[in-house]
């Protein structure tokens, strides 16, 4: 199970999410986020960290969020919008999409991608979406949108995707991470019996 906690804003959120036992690493360059980083922030934090590290990006510039990803160590690019998938080497692409009213999977169909995050209808804010429309997906899906400690094993039972990822629900005040909930979050992910 890939597991990944996002909005990482400081070195010792980062090696909480390590020694807690993440696959990864979520660096926000939004920047209307309060959980946004540069480039030069990310790569301070993550320097020398043996974990994946992900770049967030909503429909910025291919010649951005490359620039961006060499800057920062990013090993994952991580696209919200309409960005097209393959302008990003030499770095792994994942495809996000908040599922709200208006989301269909045909979404899906023009984006080849690693794997595909499946978001709540606001990114960043805890809110989950109706988990029966990803089971219907076949992609490599990682799950996220109000997943915390309480909620993740059901939600792996459920769904069965690839990863998870959290945020918001793992947070003391937006971008300070809750080190125990982090623990208990990725704890219970690779728990959880599918």
């Amino acid at each position: 199970m890939m597991v990944k906690i996002c909005g990482i804003t400081n070195r010792p959120d980062a090696e909480a999410a390590l020694q807690a036992g993440a696959s990864a690493l979520g660096f926000n360059f939004w920047p209307q986020s309060p959980r946004f980083v540069s480039a030069a922030k990310a790569e301070e934090i993550g320097r020398d960290l043996d974990i994946l590290k992900v770049g967030i990006f909503v429909d910025e510039t291919p010649e951005l969020v490359t620039e961006t990803a060499r800057i920062a160590g990013l090993d994952i690019v991580q696209l919200y919008g309409s960005q097209t998938p393959d302008r990003y080497s030499p770095f792994r692409v994942w495809r996000a999409c908040k599922v709200d009213p208006f989301w269909s999977t045909t979404q899906l169909e023009a984006f080849e991608a690693e794997a595909v995050l499946l978001d709540g209808p606001t990114p960043g804010k805890g809110a989950e979406f109706n988990w029966e429309i990803a089971r219907t997906l076949r992609h490599r899906l990682i799950l996220a949108g109000g997943l915390g400690p309480d909620n993740v094993a059901d939600a792996i039972r459920m769904v069965h995707p690839w990863g998870v990822d959290a945020c918001s629900k793992l947070e003391r005040l937006p971008g300070i991470k809750d080190h125990e909930r982090v623990r208990r979050f990725v704890e219970a992910a690779r728990s959880a019996v599918i």
